[in-house]
């Protein structure tokens, strides 16, 4: 009888619960839709439509990509606040690779098929080289990751300022472009074929879960459950993707690439801009950051430093070197991050990711990082950069004055880390 009395009153698991949704994941989802809706409707529907979408999106790459850099760096107890001056350092350093060096030394001329390759990986290296020395200041030398990277955010500004002669640089390799965004998208037939390998490769992950947990004895999601989650996996890939491939090219744009080419354009031709490249770039570095986080030893030894850095180190982590690789990762973000910037802008400017530090570390906060450690993911970040980047538009649509909008995300990411800090109390610390 009491068997039956206390199966009668177990409380029922939520929707969320059941289908194993993080609740601070839909939160910020929560948050992005009313800041979208709220915009839209100031701007009398413009806010939402495919050309603002799609300019939202490329516009989010750059912050996005440095993001995810930036929760190993706060994960692992340190901040870095020359993001900025480092995604400048590269930037300069490649506009000077394309247009004056591989010209000079190896007779590599702009459009050269080497030549945004090769500039490409300059960038990486000096990424690379940059983020490993501040890791090094800061693991081996026991400086704090705060006063090296202050420094650094002046030293790289005006180290980039010095390899440019304070010269804007360009224009850059057209293929370099094509990282930027508009220069370099899929099209219509391109981005639905992405939208369906992409489907398949989440499904598919989310059923390999699936039959692991079963393998290994432990109780999987209800099948309708787990149904209901790869529908909408599927619903947001496609429905994301039919947004941008909305977006069509201008008449006048077609009729110029077909002038260029000896045509006349059809009567009625269209044609979609689609996915960009740059968010495709974003996507691949999202999951390989995730890959690290969830199922690899770094990632492993990352957020259990984090977590407790004396035990991580008693455990026989060497943590030292550990700092030199997150914050070698770093750079060589922000190198792919310069990559994108200067690709958007079609060429390289000396104010070139300016306040980017404060827009980075807003994004790793306002997506989940905790500013104690341990605690932070990858899409969280991305969703961070979102947000701010739709805020920051939509009061640029609206009219509010550049100085009023800073004010607006720094009263944000306050509101967001007083969130995060009642958040954990009432969860007893846990993400």
């Amino acid at each position: 009888m009491t068997d039956t009395s206390t199966a009668q009153t177990a409380p029922k698991r939520s929707l969320a619960r059941t289908l194993e949704l993080d609740t601070r994941l839909l939160g910020m989802i929560g948050a992005f839709a009313v800041v979208c809706i709220v915009f839209n409707i100031l701007t009398g529907g413009q806010f939402l439509t495919p050309r603002n979408i799609f300019n939202l999106t490329i516009q989010t790459v750059s912050v996005a990509i440095m993001a995810t850099g930036m929760v190993f760096i706060i994960v692992t107890r340190h901040i870095d606040l020359s993001v900025g001056s480092v995604l400048a350092t590269c930037s300069a350093v490649m506009a000077m690779t394309q247009t004056v060096v591989l010209p000079e030394t190896l007779g590599f001329g702009l459009g050269n098929p080497l030549t945004p390759w090769v500039t490409i990986l300059v960038g990486l290296i000096v990424g690379a080289i940059i983020g490993g020395f501040h890791g090094w200041l800061v693991g081996y030398m026991g400086i704090p990751a705060f006063i090296v990277t202050l420094g650094g955010l002046l030293v790289w500004r005006n180290a980039g300022w010095y390899i440019t002669n304070g010269q804007t640089i360009g224009p850059l390799d057209p293929t370099f472009q094509t990282f930027g965004g508009i220069g370099g998208t899929l099209g219509a037939t391109g981005s639905w074929i992405f939208a369906a390998l992409a489907t398949a490769a989440a499904v598919g992950t989310l059923f390999s879960a699936r039959r692991n947990k079963v393998a290994h004895g432990q109780t999987p999601k209800p099948f309708w459950a787990e149904a209901s989650l790869a529908g909408l996996i599927a619903a947001g890939i496609f429905g994301f993707v039919a947004l941008l491939n909305a977006y069509e090219v201008p008449s006048r744009v077609l009729e110029r690439e077909f002038s260029a080419r000896g045509e006349t354009m059809p009567e009625g031709f269209t044609a979609s801009y689609g996915l960009p490249i740059s968010v495709l770039l974003l996507i691949a570095v999202a999951v390989i950051m995730t890959i690290v986080a969830r199922r690899t030893r770094l990632g492993r030894y990352i957020f259990a430093t984090g977590g407790n850095p004396d035990a991580a180190e008693l455990s026989g982590i060497n943590t030292r070197m550990l700092t030199v690789k997150v914050f070698a990762i770093m750079g060589v973000l922000c190198a792919l991050s310069a990559v994108v910037a200067s690709a958007r802008l079609s060429f390289h400017s000396n104010d070139i990711g300016t306040l980017d530090e404060l827009r980075v570390i807003a994004a790793a906060v306002i997506g989940g990082t905790a500013l104690s450690g341990g605690l932070g993911t990858i899409h969280g970040a991305i969703l961070g950069a979102l947000i701010m980047q739709s805020l920051q538009s939509g009061m640029a649509m609206v009219g509010v004055d550049a100085p009023f909008q800073n004010i607006v995300v720094g009263a944000v990411l306050v509101i967001a880390v007083l969130i995060d800090i009642i958040y954990r109390k009432r969860t007893g610390g846990k993400g």
